[in-house]
């Protein structure tokens, strides 16, 4: 079974108010023309397994178990059933959902398997993202490739926002940044990963997912959480290629404590079960206001479906000791301005990340200095600690 966990208004009686969500969402009442099949009726009852009146922030919670005749097995269908016409109740908000193992999708490749198409076994991944988001010609994202790659990056991105776009199409993208990766690896012997956002409307999502990858696209970008749940397993199912989740439009589903879920399910549980190989969310040390604890469970949510953990939005290399403080070595360090916005250029960016490493690593500290010299020097007197 599911059990869904429901935090309710201030007062509410959970028995009470979680047999009405129990009844309401699956079988519903019938009256005396189907007593008949009233067995079969209770087979699809949900039911309250158990509730909390005196939690911590006054809200009382209430559990529901869910049968399986019920499920179906996929995230759309599972949404439906558990928070469908009830999320449009008023206060009330889905809170957790314990989901079986064998429930939905599993990762492709997933952490384990980018170390392994990597060969990173030992540290974090750094990861970059191509700025500025909008207006570079194709050949400008292959000119920051070349360059990245050269100095050591792992993995880039384009920004959510980069569609199919005529200043710098798709296809053109991909095409020209498969030109540098190939002189990344002839000169390197290391071949970055590239995530190419993936745009579309309707089916042609994973039609052009599936043309891209037959052109050579190694890894995608997918806003799944715009596209819907949906596209995000037809996408899995489709390509072979790693899928980095990006948060877009997470605040106007989980951004309400009353209504809708919180992050840690919107950006945990639910990835972690769509078969994503990567998911990006906000460090709550970053530029965007986040819970530390929401980080940690969907870290953990995460991490039990081998899906890698990316914190995102404000990271530089100034946090590389508070960050590999809550993930250790299993986390992509994922950094926009705090590489490319670097003074010396973005491959000095990059460096500045694994001189980060590598002084977090022999226990040295990190202080801003008058007078910086090497990369991550520069990157601290220009971005902070911590």
């Amino acid at each position: 079974p599911v059990v869904a966990t429901y935090r309710l208004p201030v007062g509410a009686d959970p028995h009470k108010l979680g047999e009405k969500i129990a009844v309401g969402q699956t079988a519903g009442s019938w009256n005396a023309a189907w007593e008949h099949r009233a067995g079969r009726f209770q087979d699809h009852l949900a039911h309250v397994v158990g509730a909390v009146t005196d939690h911590p922030d006054g809200h009382p919670r209430v559990r529901v178990s869910f049968p399986d005749a019920d499920i179906e097995g996929d995230l759309g269908s599972l949404l439906t059933l558990v928070f469908g016409k009830y999320s449009m109740a008023g206060p009330l908000a889905l809170d957790d959902l314990e989901l079986p193992d064998s429930f939905g999708r599993t990762p492709k490749v997933g952490l384990s398997g980018l170390r392994d198409r990597l060969g990173v076994h030992d540290r974090p991944f750094v990861m970059a993202i191509f700025k500025p988001a909008l207006g570079l010609s194709a050949q400008d994202h292959a000119d920051i490739l070349r360059d990245v790659g050269m100095a050591g990056l792992d993995l880039i991105k384009d920004d959510e926002i980069m569609a199919d776009l005529p200043a710098a199409p798709t296809a053109e993208r991909l095409a020209a940044c498969s030109r540098s990766l190939d002189e990344v690896q002839a000169a390197t012997g290391r071949r970055p990963l590239y995530a190419l956002n993936l745009t579309g409307g309707g089916g042609s999502v994973v039609d052009r997912a599936r043309q891209l990858e037959d052109a050579g696209a190694e890894c995608f970008l997918l806003n799944g959480l715009a596209y819907g749940w949906h596209t995000v397993e037809q996408v899995r199912d489709a390509v072979d290629v790693p899928i980095f989740l990006h948060p877009a439009f997470a605040g106007a589903i989980a951004g309400a404590p009353d209504h809708g879920l919180p992050y840690r399910l919107l950006l945990g549980t639910l990835p972690a079960f769509s078969g994503v190989d990567a998911v990006l969310y906000p460090a709550h040390y970053g530029s965007l206001p986040f819970d530390p604890a929401e980080e940690a469970a969907i870290r953990d949510a995460l991490r039990a479906r081998n899906v890698a953990p990316v914190p995102s939005a404000g990271i530089h290399p100034g946090v590389v000791p508070r960050a590999l403080s809550d993930y250790g070595q299993d986390v992509i360090l994922n950094a926009g301005t705090g590489i490319m916005d670097h003074p010396g250029g973005p491959a000095d960016g990059v460096r500045a990340f694994f001189e980060a490493l590598d002084r977090h690593g022999a226990g040295e500290p990190f202080t801003v200095v008058d007078d910086p010299s090497t990369p991550l020097d520069v990157a601290l007197a220009t971005w902070g600690i911590g």
